[in-house]
């Protein structure tokens, strides 16, 4: 168990190494210049999930609202930065964006502040792992809606390691409920890609909800044959 830390009050975030996990790899706490961040790199002799990969990072975020121009208590760049081995970013942003709460309606200023933060990960590029409009907020009282504050980002070297993202769990007591991100092994998700179709074949619908190339999102588990919802038809059979 790690805290940041903290300032005068309690402390920001946390992180819980199960005693399993830590008894197999080395797991070293990293401070940051923010109260409001902290780190962990996991390294494993024989890589991670059949991976070339021996370490992994997990940084944990709580964005605080200021009154400075940035908006928030740590600016973007230091959240996401380019690394060769596999980084996950989570954490409450307390950010609202349509690209994970589509059918909220944001000021401008909303608008603005958290197009800095998903630009800044796109471009390097990181992906966000939460699926579009499955809120991880809930208030208590009945007349505020609730909301996605709690986001989840992963870098390339660590996306074709993620199987899942989900929140079956309860309320923590805060209003938040807990989101759970899987790892597999590559080899168990590879199938091939099923080839895109045409924007200008698409539907007036399709085209609305199409994700923009600039906002990546994470590939979903491969369907079941024949129904990944293609327009090309199904083989012939052979004559009997």
């Amino acid at each position: 168990m790690s805290f940041a830390p903290p300032p005068p009050g309690r402390p920001r975030v946390a992180i819980y190494v199960s005693r399993v996990l830590n008894q197999h790899l080395f797991c070293p706490t990293i401070f940051h210049d923010s109260s409001e961040m902290l780190s962990v790199d996991l390294f494993s002799q024989g890589g991670f999930f059949g991976s070339p990969h021996h370490s992994l990072r997990v940084t944990l975020v709580y964005l605080l609202r200021t009154n400075r121009p940035a908006y928030c208590s740590i600016p973007p760049e230091q959240l996401f930065s380019f690394l060769s081995y596999p980084h996950l970013v989570l954490g409450d942003f307390n950010l609202y964006y349509p690209l994970a709460d589509p059918c909220r309606c944001l000021s401008e200023r909303e608008c603005i502040i958290s197009a800095r933060y998903l630009d800044a990960a796109f471009d390097i590029p990181y992906h966000l792992l939460n699926t579009p409009g499955v809120y991880t907020r809930f208030p208590f009282d009945t007349i505020t809606r609730p909301s996605v504050l709690d986001l989840a980002f992963a870098n390339t070297a660590v996306s074709t390691l993620i199987s899942s993202w989900d929140r079956p769990l309860p309320s923590t007591g805060s209003g938040h409920v807990p989101c759970v991100i899987t790892l597999r092994p590559p080899a168990i998700m590879l199938c091939p890609p099923t080839p895109s179709r045409p924007f200008s074949t698409c539907t007036q619908w399709e085209r609305h909800w199409m994700p923009s190339p600039r906002y990546p999102t994470r590939q979903s588990p491969c369907p079941a044959p024949g129904v990944d919802g293609s327009t090309s038809p199904l083989p012939a059979l052979p004559p009997s």
